[in-house]
C-alpha cells in the first residue's frame, strides 16, 4: 500500500514472520571493537537467532534524501527492506525529510505505534532529543551517525575514521601536486572523524601534504557538487575523497572530466567513474540496521553508542580498486588495515589545539 502523507511518500510493508539466520549471517563477525570510545558497544560476531517477531512491532526510517540514490539513503531504505524480509515485522519509511520537519515525522512515527525509528543522519540527533521521552516511553529511537545514548534512545554508527584513514595513505600516495580535499554536505562528528581519519593517513605519508575541507551544504545538490569539485581542482587540488549522497557522481564524473583522482563513498561507486576512483570505503549500514532490529526485537537494544568498524567486514570494507592503483599501494592499504585489525594502529580519544577529537597511536 502507498499513498502521500504531508506532502512526502509514505509507504507501509507488511509480511510474515521470517527466520533471522541470513541477516545474522551478514551481521556475523569479531565480536572485539577497535573503538576506545567508553560506553560504545561493538556488533558481536554472532548471536543467536531471534524468536519468531512480535507480530505488533513495528520498524519506521525517516531519510533525509531519496531512497534512489545509491548511496546513505538507499543504504538505510535496503536496511528496513532487509528487516521487513528477514525478521517479519512490518516496516514504513519517509524519503527527503526536510531538517524543518524531523521532529514532526519522527513524532508522527511514534503516534503510529512504531516501535523503532531510526532516524538516518546525525543531522537528526537534535530532533531526537526534541521528541519527549515522556510522551513516548515505549519507543526507541536510533540516530544512526548519530552520538546520543540515553533511555530509549541509541547510536549506530560506523568507525568512518578507520577506512578514510587508509584512504589517506593511498591518496597521499597517488597525488602528484601534494594536495588533496575532502568533500562533503556538513561538517558534524561522523564527518568530522571521517576528514580526521584522511588527514592521519595521507599525513602518515606525507607530513607535509595540504589536505583542504570543503561543504556544500546539501548531500544532494548535484549542481553545488560540481561547482565544488571544480572550485578545488582550481586550486591545485587531484585527489578528492567525498561523502555526499545523490550528489556525490557529480564529484566523481566532473573529476574524472578533470583527470583527477576520488574516492567513493557508502557503496562501492568504481563504476560511476571508473578512470578516477581509487576505491570506495564501503558502508554496509543497512546490515548495521538489520542487526539493530533485531537486538530490539530480542528485548537487548540499550541506551548506548553502537559503533562498527573494520572487525565487521561484511559491514565496514574497501571496494573495488581502480586499475590506476599500483599493486604496492594496495597492498600498503591492506597492510593498513591489518593493523588497525591487529590493534598495532589504535584511534584513541585526544584533545589537539583545544579541541577533542582522535589521534593516532601506534602499538
Amino acid at each position: 500500500m502507498s499513498g502521500i502523507y504531508r506532502r512526502r511518500q509514505f509507504l507501509i510493508y507488511a509480511s510474515a514472520a521470517f527466520g533471522t539466520s541470513l541477516l545474522l549471517k551478514a551481521c556475523a563477525n569479531s565480536s572485539t571493537s577497535t573503538s576506545n570510545n567508553a560506553g560504545e558497544t561493538p556488533a558481536p560476531q554472532e548471536q543467536e537467532s531471534a524468536p519468531q517477531a512480535k507480530q505488533n512491532f513495528k520498524v519506521a526510517i525517516a531519510l533525509p534524501g531519496i531512497i534512489t540514490d545509491k548511496a546513505w539513503n538507499q543504504a538505510g531504505y535496503e536496511g528496513v527492506k532487509a528487516i521487513e524480509k528477514n525478521l517479519g515485522v512490518e516496516t514504513a519509511y519517509v524519503e527527503n525529510v526536510a531538517q524543518a520537519d524531523q521532529v514532526e515525522v519522527l513524532s508522527d512515527f511514534a503516534r503510529r505505534g512504531y516501535n523503532l525509528i531510526f532516524a538516518h543522519g546525525g543531522q537528526f540527533d537534535d530532533a531526537i532529543r526534541q521528541v519527549s521521552p515522556q510522551f513516548f516511553p515505549d519507543t526507541y529511537f536510533v540516530g544512526v551517525n548519530g552520538t546520543i545514548k540515553e533511555k530509549n534512545r541509541a547510536s549506530l554508527r560506523i568507525d568512518h575514521l578507520q577506512t578514510s584513514y587508509i584512504c589517506g595513505i593511498i591518496g597521499a600516495t597517488m597525488t602528484k601536486s601534494n594536495k588533496l580535499a575532502y568533500l562533503a554536505a556538513q561538517s558534524f562528528q561522523a564527518t568530522d572523524e571521517e576528514l580526521r581519519g584522511f588527514q592521519l593517513g595521507a599525513q602518515s605519508v606525507k607530513p607535509d601534504i595540504k589536505i583542504t575541507s570543503s561543504y556544500t551544504g546539501d548531500w544532494n545538490d548535484a549542481a553545488k557538487a560540481k561547482e565544488a569539485t571544480l572550485a578545488l581542482i582550481s586550486t591545485g587540488v587531484d585527489v578528492i575523497y567525498q561523502w555526499l549522497d545523490n550528489a556525490s557522481p557529480a564529484v566523481l564524473q566532473t573529476a574524472a572530466e578533470k583527470g583527477v583522482y576520488t574516492f567513493g563513498n557508502t557503496t562501492d561507486q568504481f563504476d560511476i567513474a571508473p578512470k578516477s576512483v581509487l576505491t570506495s570505503a564501503v558502508k554496509r549500514i543497512d546490515l548495521g540496521i538489520a542487526y539493530l532490529a533485531d537486538l530490539a526485537i530480542k528485548g537487548n537494544l540499550k541506551g548506548e553508542i553502537y559503533r562498527i568498524g573494520l572487525e565487521n567486514p561484511k559491514i565496514l570494507y574497501l571496494g573495488k580498486f581502480g586499475a590506476m592503483v599500483p599493486k604496492d599501494v594496495q597492498q600498503k592499504a591492506m597492510q593498513a588495515e591489518k593493523a588497525i585489525l591487529t590493534k598495532k594502529i589504535i584511534f584513541e580519544n585526544c584533545q589537539e589545539n583545544g579541541k577533542f577529537t582522535r589521534c593516532l597511536k601506534k602499538a
